[in-house]
């Protein structure tokens, strides 16, 4: 299977965060995200780029945000071998995607495999691993029936800053609710497809399809098909948003899916917090 290809991007951030403690000032996190691992839809080279550029950037976190496989769960074996060549200082965290909830077994195999090898899968749950003054919030996707972030945001107290790792953006309409210092999320893999001065395709489609009377959808083939249907919200498809008085940055991702990638990179994400 041959795919558009576009070569990896690094995305430097400084991301500001009310209330931060001196001594997590320049705190560096890299993300990563939407591997989709499975032999043809992330190569080898491109992986093993990705790992040395976060080796590189010598972070201090690294967040995964979900979709490690595409169907079957058990290339996560393989890809996890390859993630324990990544170094951070406090460690590596990660949340689930909907295609790691694709079979029964999926979230099991995935979190298990993650886990021995030091990656910290968080569902529903707290994290601390910078101190107590910063907390990581770990969400199942938002399609899982477990997705209930009330059971974990009102856990917080509301002067503590906090980064909520969510493979979908759309859950950042739902996150409004709470104070949210920094979302990172995945899931878009930006569009895949951008056409420079208008935007990404499914962008494009998502705004053209509102304006159009549904009972004409069936009608119009572009207005068909998975891409409406993977977020709600297209104008957050990639890069560096405010949801109200949240801040959301959503990674391109690495793997793909045909046709592949053009003039949307895959990407990882170097941030650094600042006050």
């Amino acid at each position: 299977m041959d795919l558009i290809s576009e070569p990896l991007s690094t995305e430097y951030l400084n991301i500001q965060i009310t209330g931060l403690s001196p001594l997590l000032r320049n705190t560096k996190i890299v993300q990563m995200s939407d591997f989709h691992y499975d032999g043809l839809l992330l190569s080898e080279e491109l992986l093993t780029q990705a790992i040395k550029i976060s080796n590189q950037i010598q972070p201090d976190l690294i967040v995964l945000t979900g979709d490690f496989v595409t169907n079957l769960p058990y290339p996560i074996y393989q890809l996890a071998k390859r993630l324990q060549n990544l170094k951070s200082r406090a460690g590596i965290y990660a949340v689930l995607g909907n295609h790691d909830l694709y079979f029964p077994n999926s979230k099991s195999e995935i979190t298990n495999a993650l886990t021995a090898v030091g990656i910290q899968v968080l569902w529903n749950q707290v994290a601390y691993p910078l101190g107590s003054e910063l907390a990581l919030v770990g969400l199942p996707d938002y399609w899982s029936p477990d997705f209930n972030p009330a059971l974990v945001m009102e856990q917080l107290e509301v002067n503590t800053p906090r980064i909520v790792l969510s493979h979908n953006p759309d859950s950042a309409e739902v996150l409004q609710k709470w104070r949210v210092d920094l979302q990172l999320s995945g899931h878009t893999h930006g569009g895949q497809i951008v056409i420079p001065g208008i935007g990404s395709v499914p962008y494009w489609i998502s705004s053209f399809r509102q304006n159009i009377p549904e009972f004409l959808w069936p009608w119009i083939p572009f207005l068909q098909g998975k891409w409406p249907k993977v977020v709600k919200n297209w104008q957050w498809g990639q890069g560096l948003h405010w949801v109200g008085k949240n801040q959301l940055y959503v990674n391109r991702g690495l793997g793909t899916f045909p046709p592949g990638r053009w003039y949307c990179p895959p990407e990882v994400t170097a941030i650094a917090l600042v006050k």
